[in-house]
């Protein structure tokens, strides 16, 4: 090959670490050039490889403040409970009884159910957690935390919650925590986490869902009848813990 045949490759291939380039792809600079021009165009904090890093961050960040968590369970339940409700002390009752029994207690960090979790945890001298997430209506980590992580991004937010737990238990909760709950349902079914219980607070508030599942889509073939196995219903708390004590095998 000569000497401009090497040339003229050399323009129309470009090799940056792992990722290869060519023809109008080349870029006009190296990544150390861009790295080290002060004057250079700011929106690369805005790219996805910028992401990536910010990312992983959020992923380092939480494996390290939660790595040293005894047996935990994670606790979902509305962030419009209100305070001094029935529904409110469920939650402080639950979270006081996985003291109780051993667990720490991990909640979405905000207020309502969450907050009621933490503040039971709390008031029996437990370990209280609370995964916060960037929203656009702040809400911030409720007082009853002792150690607060806030998240960016959902997927590394759900990653802690099933990582760092052993256990689900599902209070009366809207679409954040049916998110949370049909998660963790979809893991234990694909086996993705094994020895992982999950139960459902609220027989009157979950029975709805039970039966749909159960009439429409078990009845229609897109889920089978064992998977109604996956969770529990219980309206007490003694129950509750007990369900997730035995199935970890505390």
């Amino acid at each position: 090959m000569s000497s401009n045949s090497e040339g003229l490759r050399a323009l129309e291939e470009q090799r940056l670490g792992p990722v290869l380039r060519r023809r109008g792809q080349v870029q006009p600079t190296t990544t150390d050039q861009r790295l080290l021009d002060t004057e250079g165009d700011s929106q690369w904090v805005h790219t996805d490889p910028w992401r990536v890093m910010r990312i992983q961050s959020e992923f380092v960040e939480g494996f390290g403040a939660l790595a040293e968590l005894p047996s935990a369970i994670s606790v979902f339940g509305s962030a419009r409970t209100l305070a001094g409700t029935p529904e409110y002390e469920v939650g402080v009752q639950l979270g006081r009884a996985l003291v109780g029994a051993g667990f720490a207690v991990i909640t979405g960090g905000g207020p309502g159910a969450m907050e009621a979790a933490n503040k039971g945890a709390r008031e029996a001298k437990g370990i209280s957690v609370g995964l916060g997430i960037e929203l656009p209506f702040e809400q911030g980590i409720n007082p009853h935390v002792d150690i607060g992580v806030n998240f960016r991004y959902f997927f590394v937010r759900k990653t802690m919650f099933v990582k760092y737990a052993q256990g689900f238990v599902v209070l009366p909760g809207g679409l954040g925590t049916l998110d949370e709950l049909f998660e963790a349902l979809t893991l234990v079914q694909t086996r993705k986490v094994t020895r992982f219980p999950i139960v459902l607070f609220g027989s009157e508030y979950w029975g709805g869902l039970v039966d749909w599942l159960r009439s429409t889509v078990v009845a229609q073939g897109k889920a089978s009848e064992r998977d109604l196995l996956l969770f529990h219903v219980t309206d007490d708390v003694e129950e509750a813990v007990a369900m997730v004590t035995k199935e970890t095998g505390r």
